[in-house]
């Protein structure tokens, strides 16, 4: 069985708890077994996380310690996977830049808050967005600094800035392990849309390697 760990907390206003239990069910469904935690602590003991298969980030902002992040970052290095949502996992802990070189990104802003906006899939054709369609959703639209090695599986576009396309889904390497985010998620309520659901989880599956 496959072993994930979800660490929650942070702003509230993204509601971590619910989106939390979200992701907890979903991959539960997919027969993981899930451990919750409320606390970064949960990152100190270097050698369980190492025999996970799955962490997900879902903390925005705060601050995170030298030994909390340490041995986060050497468990996806040997080869655990990592992944999460919006500012659960993209705009956590903004001062560790090191953190956000796993990530692959890091939130900038989100120009108009809660606006209507499409999603564009593709253009890396790939099995985490296989048979999912163009769709559009009302949230916060997220403009990232992003790494330009990052498989992008899904774009927007930023009609008030030149027409930019943001990529809003990708998965990435880090040393050895598989690295997967998404930067919808704002809510409970839109990480449950089907598209987004379907996306998130199997994004989080391909970095458990249990696609």
């Amino acid at each position: 069985m496959k072993q994930a760990l979800i660490v929650w907390g942070g702003w509230d206003g993204h509601e971590p708890r619910q989106t939390a239990e979200i992701m907890a069910e979903a991959l539960t469904a997919e027969g993981f077994g899930v451990e919750v935690a409320t606390c970064l602590d949960a990152y100190k003991d270097e050698a369980k996380l190492k025999g996970l298969d799955l962490i997900i980030n879902n903390w925005t902002m705060g601050k995170i310690e030298a030994d909390q992040a340490t041995p986060l970052l050497n468990a996806v290095r040997s080869g655990v996977g990592f992944g999460g949502i919006h500012g659960g996992m993209g705009d956590a802990f903004r001062e560790h830049t090191e953190y956000q070189f796993m990530c692959g990104g890091q939130w900038v802003a989100h120009p108009g808050g809660l606006r209507p906006y499409r999603v564009n899939i593709g253009p890396t054709p790939d099995p985490v967005t296989a048979g999912l369609e163009d769709f559009d959703v009302e949230s916060e639209q997220y403009y990232m600094h992003v790494d330009p090695i990052n498989t992008v599986l899904a774009t927007t576009i930023f009609p008030d800035y030149d027409n930019v396309v943001m990529p809003v889904t990708w998965k990435k390497m880090y040393g050895a392990g598989r690295v997967f985010y998404c930067s919808l998620g704002h809510s409970a309520s839109v990480l449950a849309m089907p598209p987004v659901l379907t996306m998130v989880t199997r994004g989080l599956k391909w970095a458990a390697k249990a696609e």
